[in-house]
Order: structure tokens, then C-alpha cells, then sequence
């Protein structure tokens, strides 16, 4: 079969209707009450544009274009969505995929001090270990409702065949971090344009990006190069900017710049750079995000664990027009991948420390956590709409959070967790239905086994 309809899905402003999803894109939402187009077409074995030359077929015979008609409707899986509501799926715009195998490493502890343990454990990474790490992530967004995910870490041929795999739509950015080191420098360059051409065999959902990790740890000439190289084919550029109070001091002592002021001055900001963190930023620097058209991606649940901070400068950004994502950061950091943790938490900061009840409401969440992300990533996701990407999710509705249904979306978001979510479907694909993804327990017992490699 090629193709989908979600029969009786229920839209976010209750609409009733049936969602038709051929190939990997959302053909058509007609309402419930309507049959769709194919239905119509094919009803009680009937073509309706063969209605008027009925007679010159004959009894004898049946009409081709009747039978041709009847073959294209069997080309439909139909899915009972009674008592599920149809929501895009969420676009994860930060994480370290395999850290999933790093999960409750480094506990209680600050930024630097997590980094330098996260950093010896790494020294222990294989393609194998990626390999187990990142599909274990991509079963945790799965079933969290997760479609599409910005994905900065190492052995990316192995992360991206996971997430191929796995069938989740991802970013796989090549991520320079040489600390400064001269004579690794041509070598990272020669890496980064070989995985570029090895990505042209990858799969549609599979994309190629540049990242930098930070810019106190990758030197100013291979952030020039990340960024001269993803300007010359179109890449998404990803930079950690401003996660912490100290690397902006440490950045002005250095440099007599922020963190946002220094990668503008040699060229690496521009309409193609989601930054990661955004935390600390200086009224100068919101204004070069917007003059430059940078994303700014929060990432609420690591900060606030790392003691990062959490004055997000999210109602500065949305009044200058600075794109807004979400993301969940690695689970070395955040310890999950869910995103609809991450976005109630989000709001709940935001409303109390700014306390403004009005602050981030249930719409923005969702277009933060989608629409969004989607903009910045340049594809057409984030919304349901006839000729989107077929990314989205049932959540079921029929739960004890979900009563009375006064406001689905906010019984979404604040009242249940993601366990309430059914089905997940990734360009046009079903990977989850009633909660059931294929090979979880395979996934997990690998899973299991690889992390015991990076405790060496």
C-alpha cells in the first residue's frame, strides 16, 4: 500500500475530518462528514466520472476506469483515529543522539565539571556504539512524539544509518571541535567534504549539516571553513552560543566580544544558523540574531539541571521576529528526549519569572515546537496541510487527562505526559501504532550491551 487515510482524526480546533496521506505528503483533510475523494470515487464499486457513460459499458463488462479505481482504493490502509487528535509531529531541534547511552553519568554537577567527564567517556565511542546509542534515541522520540531531529555528534555514518533505520526524519550535522589544535585542522576540513559526498547516497530523510561546536572550543579558522561550507551548499550551520553566564565573560575577556558579537565579526551568523542555548544574550547581540536571521533554539530541561540559567529572552526575540525552536539537548545533560516535557516546561518558566500568565501561549508552544523548527530546517513540516510532509501523531484522547475536553491542546500539553501518544507516522510511514514500535526489545537489549563500553 502507498498510501493512508487517519479515519475520524480529530484536528487541534476539534474539527472532525479524515486525513489522506499518499506517498510521504499529506494529499488531503476533509471533513468526517465527507467521504474522501477515492471513497467517493469508488462508492458501492462505482467510478463517478464513469456515472455518465455507464450505459455505453455494457452489463456484460465491467469499466476499466471502474476497476482502475477500485485498485487505487485498495492502495489506502485505512487507520481508526476515533478518539484521537491529529497534531504535527515534534522537530527535535537540538540533541546528542547517542548520549541516550550516557544517561545518569554525571548527576549534580556544573557544566564544566559534566563536560569533562562526558568528554573522557567519549573517548571511548565506536560507529558501533553511535549505532546502538542513536537508535535507542530515536525509540525514546518515536514514542514521544518526535518526527524530525537536529542530531550534533560524532561517527555521523553511523547515527544517520540508525535513524534511517529506525525511519525518523534527521539532521546529521559533521561536528568540528579541535580546541584549538593546528594540526588536526586540514584533516577535520577533508573529513567534513568526504562525509558531505558520502551524504548524497543517504536516503530523502537523511540530511547533511555543519556544526561548530562552540567558539571556545573549535579555532577561528575552521569556523570559517563551517561556515563558508555550509553557505556554499545551503547547509543548516549549528553553534552552542551563550549556554552559560561564564563563557560570555570568558568570550569578552578573550576577545573583547560576547559569544554573538565574535562569530558575527568573522562571518559565521546568517539566516542558515540555529544556535543552541541562546541564554545569555545582551540586547546587541538580540539584535544581531535578527538582523542576521539566526534561530535561536532553547533547550529548558539541560539548563536548568546544568544551573545554566533560565531567563530565556523569549518575548525580546518574538518582538524583534527572531525564529524560535525547541530542543531537548542529550540525554547525558537532559536525561530524556521528550519534547512535550520540554515545552510545559518552557512555559512554566517562562510564565513565573517573567509573571506573566499570558506568556508563550498553547499555540506559540506548538509552533515552537514544530512549525518553527521546520522554517529554520527548510522543509515542509510543522503543519497539517494538504502538500505537507506526512510527519505527524495521534495522541489518544480517550485518557483521564483528557476530561472533560474543554481545551484539548491544553490537556496536551499540561495535563498529560507522552505516553498518551498512539501513533507516530514519519513521511508517510506508520512507526508506531497503539504504542508499538517494531524491534523495541532488540533495540533496548543492544542498547544495554553498548553501554557498557563507554564505562570502560
Amino acid at each position: 500500500m502507498s498510501g493512508l487515510i487517519l479515519k475520524n482524526a480529530t484536528l487541534a480546533d476539534g474539527q472532525r475530518c479524515n486525513i489522506v496521506i499518499k506517498d510521504n505528503l499529506i494529499k488531503d483533510i476533509v471533513p468526517a462528514e465527507q467521504q474522501c475523494e477515492k471513497e467517493q470515487q469508488c462508492r458501492d464499486g462505482q467510478c463517478r466520472e464513469m456515472q455518465a457513460s455507464e450505459q455505453q459499458c455494457g452489463n456484460e463488462r465491467q469499466c476499466e476506469k471502474e476497476q482502475q479505481c477500485r485498485e487505487e482504493q485498495e492502495q489506502y490502509q485505512v487507520l481508526d483515529a476515533e478518539g484521537m487528535m491529529a497534531l504535527p509531529g515534534f522537530i527535535n531541534m537540538h540533541c546528542h543522539s547517542a548520549m541516550t547511552l550516557m544517561r545518569g553519568a554525571q548527576e549534580d554537577d556544573f557544566l564544566k565539571g559534566w563536560l569533562d567527564k562526558i568528554w573522557k567517556m567519549e573517548n571511548n565511542l565506536t560507529p558501533d556504539v553511535v549505532y546502538a546509542g542513536t537508535r535507542l534515541a530515536c525509540l525514546e522520540m518515536i514514542k514521544s512524539g518526535t518526527t524530525c531531529f537536529f542530531d550534533q555528534y560524532r561517527c555521523i555514518s553511523a547515527s544517520s544509518k540508525a535513524a534511517q533505520d529506525m525511519g525518523l526524519r534527521a539532521f546529521h550535522a559533521y561536528d568540528f571541535m579541535n580546541f584549538f589544535d593546528q594540526s588536526v585542522i586540514e584533516k577535520n576540513k577533508q573529513e567534513c567534504r568526504e562525509k558531505y559526498e558520502e551524504s548524497k547516497e543517504w536516503s530523502p530523510i537523511a540530511n547533511f549539516a555543519v556544526s561548530c561546536h562552540a567558539p571556545y572550543s573549535v579555532s577561528k579558522e575552521l569556523l570559517c571553513f563551517a561556515a563558508e561550507f555550509a553557505a556554499e551548499h545551503n547547509l543548516v550551520l549549528n553553534v552552542h552560543l551563550s549556554e552559560t553566564e561564564q563563557e560570555v565573560k570568558d568570550c569578552i575577556a578573550k576577545h573583547g566580544k560576547t559569544p554573538t558579537e565574535y562569530l558575527d565579526s568573522i562571518g559565521y551568523l546568517s539566516s542558515n544558523v540555529i544556535a543552541a542555548h541562546s541564554l545569555w544574550l545582551s540586547e546587541r547581540d538580540l539584535d544581531i540574531y535578527a538582523q542576521r536571521g539566526v534561530t535561536a533554539i532553547h533547550n529548558i530541561n539541560s539548563n536548568l539541571k546544568l544551573a545554566s540559567g533560565y531567563k530565556f529572552l523569549y518575548k525580546e526575540m518574538k518582538q524583534r521576529g527572531i525564529n524560535i525552536a525547541m530542543g531537548t539537548d542529550g540525554c547525558a545533560s537532559s536525561n530524556n528526549l521528550d519534547m512535550l516535557e520540554a515545552i510545559k516546561t518552557m512555559a512554566l518558566v517562562q510564565k513565573a519569572w517573567r509573571e506573566d500568565p499570558t506568556v508563550m501561549t498553547l499555540q506559540e508552544l506548538m509552533e515552537i515546537s514544530s512549525a518553527n523548527a521546520a522554517k529554520a530546517l527548510g522543509i515542509n513540516a510543522g503543519r497539517l496541510e494538504k502538500g505537507a510532509l506526512a510527519d505527524l501523531m495521534l495522541v489518544d484522547t480517550t485518557g483521564l487527562a483528557f476530561v472533560p475536553q474543554i481545551s484539548p491542546l491544553a490537556n496536551f500539553i499540561y495535563a498529560a505526559n507522552s505516553s498518551c501518544i498512539d501513533t507516530l507516522i514519519c513521511n508517510g510511514k506508520v512507526l508506531m501504532r497503539h504504542r508499538v514500535v517494531e524491534g523495541e526489545e532488540e533495540i533496548l537489549a543492544q542498547a544495554r550491551e553498548y553501554a557498557k563500553h563507554l564505562l570502560r
